[in-house]
């Protein structure tokens, strides 16, 4: 993973601001995601709400984990794996990425500097990239 120590701090710093409003952080994204993708929304059958809790889970996981990167790949291998089961596609992570930066962007309002956003773009990148490439595996 090509993040500088500087961004791992930032997205720490900043995920730990949007952790106790996560929830509506989770509700914010999934509205966010279904407006850009409404194709997307088959896809989620089960309770929204569990939905949410899991994304901030697993949101949750790597960020702890951007320092050991060698521990987050097999964790995003198979999320990739379970992702497949459920239908989704390398396409969907546009959307998907696009909805998080927004989310982050309203959870955090001013503190969602430049750098900031430089910063979780970057670890989005990663994740949809180790992801994408388990996929196609």
């Amino acid at each position: 993973m090509s993040l500088t120590p500087h961004q791992v701090t930032l997205i720490t710093k900043s995920f730990k601001q949007v952790e106790p409003i996560s929830l509506k952080a989770a509700e914010i994204f999934y509205d966010t995601l279904f407006s850009y993708d409404p194709t997307l929304k088959p896809l989620f059958k089960g309770d929204m709400k569990q939905q949410g809790r899991k994304l901030m889970a697993m949101i949750h996981a790597a960020v702890s984990s951007l320092d050991t990167p060698d521990k987050l790949v097999p964790i995003l291998q198979q999320l990739a794996k379970r992702h497949v089961s459920y239908g989704v596609k390398t396409t969907h992570f546009t959307p998907v990425c696009n909805a998080l930066l927004h989310t982050l962007k309203m959870g955090l309002g001013s503190d969602f500097t430049p750098e900031v956003r430089d910063a979780w773009a970057a670890m989005l990148h990663f994740v949809a990239d180790t992801m994408k490439a388990e996929m196609a595996a």
